[in-house]
């Protein structure tokens, strides 16, 4: 007896570690596991042996495409999910519930509405990692079509947008859908003879797009196809007809210059004036706007709210950034609007009104 108690204390001795360990499930719970690491020597001299091994994961990275009018809200429209995991991964729609193996570093989910989704890392071993948990409402459905209903005033053409999703927004286009703006309140008003064709859409909160509308602004019988008022003293009136998104569009060249009056209304102050359409060869052409009823500043810059170059480098800046909102409060307006070249250009101004405060 006493040799086999020598040959049990001679050689080392087999160390058993035994560790609890808690993963917490993606900020809700834990999942306590337990595993049993055991390296040692057997009695006879043996190396040696792994019988189990516990390892600590590292949590899995999961992302996706945040799409539409916020990409901090968790709308997507987007099915497609990736995984940065130096382990491999598995993912559950049902809390849990059942897992399903990751294969490459990307997921789809599938059928629009809220998602809850679970991911984390495994090894072969039974080892996994802390759960990732995302919420997200997944939203491929297109909406429908804006409904445009356009009326007349005067020299003005008002198109009243209706059929937008709570939450979504509309946009118009002035270059055949190339480019997209998007518009303010529920109608547009437009006035001049450049532009033939408006298009409409709608984008939900997802970023989906609806089908296109269409709105013919080419009638050369109409009061609406108007050439604006080459005479300062007495400009064309803009009807503005509550609209808070407004377009004046026209085509000028050398010794054709239009001035347009609109005033802005009771309540309302003048939030941006910016180009949104430019075609001509001749990249500079000349702006000004003038507190007035009539255009009688002449060339005084001084008597001029703002004036200056405007061309294709100033396509959608808003030229009253600078100006103090006082000064685009309610009272009339006129705008210059000039090419001294003796090529032909096609432009059109956007004005946007919002509630004075």
């Amino acid at each position: 007896m006493s040799s086999i108690f020598q040959r049990l204390t001679a050689g080392p001795m087999l160390i058993v570690a035994v560790t609890l360990c808690l993963a917490a499930c993606g900020g809700g719970g834990a999942s306590p596991s337990a595993s049993i690491t055991g390296v040692g020597q057997d009695l006879v001299g043996m190396p040696p042996t792994p019988e189990s091994v516990i390892r600590f994961l590292p949590k899995p990275v999961l992302s996706f495409t945040d799409t539409g009018l916020s990409v901090t809200d968790g709308t997507t429209r987007i099915g497609a999910w990736r995984v940065n995991s130096p382990e491999n991964w598995e993912f559950s729609f049902d809390m849990g519930t059942t897992w399903l193996r990751g294969q490459g570093d990307t997921f789809n989910v599938q059928g629009d509405g809220p998602k809850t989704i679970w991911v984390r890392a495994f090894d072969n071993m039974g080892n996994t990692s802390e759960i990732v948990m995302v919420n997200c409402v997944l939203d491929t459905m297109p909406p429908a079509a804006v409904q445009a209903a356009v009326v007349t005033q005067d020299q003005t053409r008002l198109v009243r947008v209706s059929g937008v999703e709570d939450q979504g927004q509309w946009e118009y286009s002035l270059d055949d859908t190339r480019t997209w703006l998007t518009g303010t309140g529920d109608s547009l008003a437009l006035m001049g003879n450049a532009l033939t064709v408006l298009w409409l859409r709608q984008v939900d909160l997802a970023g989906n797009r609806s089908p296109l509308e269409r709105v013919n602004l080419l009638e050369p019988n109409s009061p609406t196809w108007h050439e604006a008022s080459g005479m300062a003293l007495q400009p064309s009136v803009l009807s503005l007809q509550q609209a808070r998104t407004v377009v004046i569009h026209g085509s000028v060249v050398r010794g054709d210059a239009d001035y347009i009056r609109f005033d802005i209304p009771v309540g309302q102050r003048l939030q941006s004036t910016r180009l949104v359409h430019y075609v001509s060869p001749d990249p500079i052409a000349f702006y000004a706007l003038q507190r007035a009823a009539v255009f009688d500043a002449g060339f005084d810059v001084n008597r001029m709210l703002v004036y200056g170059h405007m061309g294709p480098q100033d396509l959608n800046r808003n030229v009253l950034q600078d100006i103090a909102p006082s000064q685009l409060s309610a009272g009339p307006m006129t705008l210059w609007f000039q090419q001294t070249g003796p090529q032909a250009t096609e432009y059109a101004i956007e004005l946007v009104f919002q509630p004075a405060p």
